[in-house]
């Protein structure tokens, strides 16, 4: 009951200080974020909205982002739109009266794009190689649920595999880790037509079509016997080459057809001729020119990532692993997922993961470092308390925006923490993960190669370096106890 309070009173006290219900246009959620569209932005009080009891931190974008923390954030934004009267992602009805003869609607759709006209020239150092992040992000944080527990559970099947192997449980164990294994590949041995559907639906394709392509990438139905020729290189194509990256370029090309198409074709047939000739274009140009040209890119940047990480050690471990935070803080961390699923695709692991992963840990040491030094701000301590369960596990942004980033020294001797963590992990050499989901302490059944201990003791010098440096040059002067 005082849960259900809890919530109630979140999703209550968030609509005040945004401004009102009537202020938001959209609402739909993340892992840790409550993602609002705002009508009008000068209605928002931010410094009451970061106040309230529960909201670690807010984010401000194109999008209002109210950073709630994992497990919580569902139930908040659920019950934000139950109290609308819609769905997750709907449009929220107008309450806005007739003015000048207009409709609310018309009145609505006007101020909406008023404010979003206003919040792109707010925004307008935003570079296009910015607005390709963003869409990156939005393609693969709906994925990243499945992606922890795949992974997870693709995990527990590697272990269990690793030691029948070693033969210490019989080879009758074989039969779960099968099922196991089939359940992760659930996801990971399909994600290109997930990676097509979601790209369809950020550019604005129809998803089943972008759901279409990607599964063209798959080559399935291809000749074994007569396998299509690759055009650049005189070999022959191979399914899934140019991976996830080929497919995201395949289905914007897509999209940008088929909105040509829908103000060419007639309505009489529009649903016939659009998709028919959409699919025969773009699923050509896929097989003959994307994949090819998409898997050279993508050997080469796979190639070159992990010759860096074999001369460069500790130092590129600790530049990593320095510099991911600040990557997170602007959202350039999303760039990175299709580039680990090719290292996992074409090596069996992405040796990236496991030293950006340190970024957390140090996040993890700093706040530890902070509940000690800082004790009698009881609000901090608490907010602490709720973030570093989910901080170990690898889930950062409650510690980000609610803890460090907010006390601006302790961000940047996290990063060093994370630093320090990354250079043992490239001191070690050869640590990856099998797949990519989880961080922390999270990602341990993931490791490689049974590497898990280097991964460990990486993870423990960052815990380690986070909290020195934010024990002894981290804590605010106006805060020390």
């Amino acid at each position: 009951m005082m849960a259900d309070e809890k919530i109630q009173r979140l999703a209550r006290e968030i609509y005040e200080e945004v401004g009102g219900m009537e202020n938001v246009e959209k609402l739909r959620h993340c892992m840790t974020r409550v993602r609002m569209d705002v009508r009008d932005y000068s209605k928002v009080d931010l410094e009451k909205l970061k106040a309230i009891d529960g909201v670690m931190g807010v984010v401000e974008d194109d999008t209002l982002q109210v950073v709630i923390g994992p497990g919580t954030v569902n139930k908040v934004a659920q019950e934000m739109v139950d109290m609308a009267g819609v769905k997750l992602g709907e449009a929220f009805p107008s309450t806005e009266k007739s003015e000048d003869g207009k409709s609310g609607k018309e009145l609505v759709e006007e101020k909406a794009a008023q404010m979003k006209a206003e919040q792109k020239e707010k925004h307008k150092n935003n570079s296009p190689f910015k607005a390709i992040l963003k869409s990156i992000s939005n393609i693969f944080v709906p994925l990243i649920p499945a992606f922890v527990g795949a992974g997870i559970i693709g995990g527990i099947a590697a272990v269990l595999s690793n030691l029948i192997v070693a033969g210490d449980i019989g080879a009758s164990w074989q039969q779960y880790v099968d099922v196991l294994n089939i359940i992760k590949n659930g996801i990971f041995a399909y994600l290109a037509l997930y990676t097509g559907i979601n790209s369809a639906s950020e550019f604005g394709a129809t998803p089943a079509l972008g759901g279409i392509i990607g599964g063209v990438t798959m080559l399935t139905g291809m000749n074994a016997e007569a396998p299509l020729p690759n055009l650049f290189t005189g070999g022959t194509l191979s399914a899934g080459q140019g991976g996830i990256i080929g497919v995201i370029f395949a289905v914007w090309l897509l999209s940008l057809l088929e909105k040509q198409l829908h103000k060419v074709i007639p309505d009489s047939i529009d649903i016939i001729v659009t998709p028919t000739i959409a699919l025969l274009v773009i699923g050509l140009a896929t097989i003959f020119l994307i994949m090819p040209i998409a898997g050279v890119i993508s050997n080469s940047l796979v190639g070159v990532i992990n010759t860096i990480l074999e001369k460069g050690g500790m130092f590129a471990g600790f530049t990593l692993g320095l510099t991911f935070l600040p990557m997170v803080m602007f959202g350039l961390h999303q760039i990175l997922t299709p580039i680990h699923m090719e290292m996992i695709a074409q090596t069996g692991q992405t040796l990236l993961l496991p030293i950006l992963a340190m970024a957390g840990a140090g996040q993890v040491g700093a706040a530890l470092a902070l509940w000690i030094r800082c004790k009698k701000d009881t609000q901090l301590v608490e907010m602490i308390k709720g973030a570093l369960p989910v901080g170990i596990l690898g889930i950062g942004e409650p510690l980000i925006y609610g803890v460090t980033l907010p006390l601006g020294r302790p961000f940047i001797t996290a990063c060093i923490g994370g630093g320090i963590g990354g250079a043992v992990i490239g001191a070690f050499g050869n640590v990856g993960a099998i797949a990519i989901g989880p961080s922390g302490a999270a990602l341990i059944p993931l490791i490689a190669n049974n590497q898990w201990l280097a991964y460990v003791l990486g993870l423990l010098a960052a815990y380690a370096g986070g909290f020195a440096a934010t024990f002894f040059f981290g804590i605010p002067k106006d805060m020390k106890n």
